[in-house]
């Protein structure tokens, strides 16, 4: 069929053409809102999955419906940085925030204060040890947050900027992605602030996506975490979101699948909203006729296969060493469920305690995480799939001999 009018979007982050299966988060998000709106505390949420399950996109569904509400945005994708790095990220947006709450020149004395704040939250020193910061604002010359103690200082920044959007009748939401790459002391700063806005009632909160370790980091970060937000788990679509979300695209076009055609795609994408975009991408490739068959989506199998393996997998595989991978595919021997790390360690002909360090470095690179204790699973669906495709046979690495140290 015509390219060009291919309905799917297999693309990081890409909204689908139709966002099925997340109403309970979307219903809850606008509760959010709105009881902050009335001066009301409510509990704010970390939504928490594994890759391909669409936490980017709700994020994005979210951002709509605060925008709708005339809510400030502060939007930004996590990644692995140093504190000071974190400051000029989080001041960058925060400021983004402060000029959509009300334009400089109107702003009253909470929002000039606000200003200085981010200011003395921003102070960074240049390469020949000068003080330089984002932008000029006089007559705050005393302003907090810059004592140096990250958790103190994006609290005085939070609460400044609350109290600044609250002047405004507004309200602001940070809406954070990839949030398990926060250092622990960036996550602790995060919670501790938002509890203290939580505490003055003003209207700022967080909304943040992470893969499924994240529940755990934020427990340990601050143990009020859990009193703090919601931690809702998505995953595969049920069997009927995962009809129409594969069926419905095509139908706008003038196309529709089969039972039997939707049965098979069901089963070859495990209902992932992710691999449903791929699989209808590539069904849509092959597809003669208006009517998709058994056999369409049959064809298009390994095209779908084949850009999954060079792409969405590939792309994880290639960031871990050769032990790595060889962990990797002796979890993938023993079943896509979680493994416990002893059989694991078994499989490579070591010890649980040999291997511990290569299972944490994968954790950290977020290709693994830990749904229990002693136990590790894949953060990528069908994972286990891919490493038996890409390396067909197990291949245990030898144990090298330790240097002996010179007496």
């Amino acid at each position: 069929m015509d390219p060009l009018l291919n309905p799917y979007t297999p693309n990081a982050g890409a909204t689908p053409a139709v966002v099925v299966g997340r109403d309970d988060q979307m219903r809850h998000f606008e509760l959010l809102l709105a009881r902050l709106e009335r001066s009301r505390t409510e509990q704010s949420m970390i939504v928490t999955g594994l890759r391909g399950v669409g936490k980017t996109v709700l994020l994005r569904e979210f951002q709509k419906k605060a925008n709708d509400r005339g809510w400030a945005i502060v939007e930004l994708e996590v990644s692995k940085h140093d504190d000071q790095y974190f400051r000029r990220q989080i001041g960058q947006v925060v400021r983004q925030a402060l000029l959509s709450i009300s334009p400089r020149t109107r702003w009253g004395a909470r929002g000039q204060k606000a200003a200085a704040i981010l200011r003395s939250f921003t102070l960074t020193v240049d390469s020949e040890g000068r003080l330089t910061a984002g932008w000029d604002v006089s007559g705050y010359d005393d302003a907090a947050a810059d004592t140096g103690d990250l958790a103190m200082d994006l609290t005085e920044l939070l609460v400044a900027v609350g109290e600044a959007a609250q002047d405004k009748g507004k309200g602001v939401v940070l809406l954070l992605d990839e949030i398990q790459f926060l250092r622990r002391e960036q996550l602790e700063a995060l919670i501790a602030g938002i509890h203290k806005c939580v505490q003055r009632q003003v209207p700022i909160t967080m909304v943040g996506a992470g893969l499924p370790q994240i529940a755990e980091l934020a427990g340990e970060a601050k143990s009020y975490a859990e009193r703090l937000f919601k931690f809702p788990t998505i995953g595969e679509l049920s069997e009927e979101d995962a009809r129409y979300a594969l069926n419905e695209p095509a139908k706008e076009e003038g196309a529709e699948f089969t039972d039997g055609a939707l049965d098979l795609a069901l089963e070859l994408t495990g209902r992932y909203p992710y691999f449903i975009q791929e699989l209808g991408y590539a069904v849509w490739g092959v597809a003669a006729d208006q009517t998709i068959t058994v056999d369409d989506v049959r064809e298009a199998q390994t095209t779908y296969e084949d850009k999954l393996d060079s792409s969405f997998f590939r792309v994880r595989l290639d960031r871990a060493t050769e032990l790595e991978q060889a962990y990797m595919r002796a979890m993938a021997e023993l079943g896509p469920q979680p493994q416990l790390a002893g059989d694991v360690a078994r499989l490579l002909n070591r010890s649980s305690q040999q291997c511990a360090p290569t299972r944490s470095t994968l954790i950290e690179k977020g290709l693994l995480y830990t749904p229990g204790h002693g136990y590790a699973a894949f953060t990528v669906p069908h994972f286990d799939q891919f490493m038996k495709r890409s390396v067909p046979e197990l291949k245990v690495p030898a144990i090298k001999p330790r240097k002996r140290r010179r007496k």
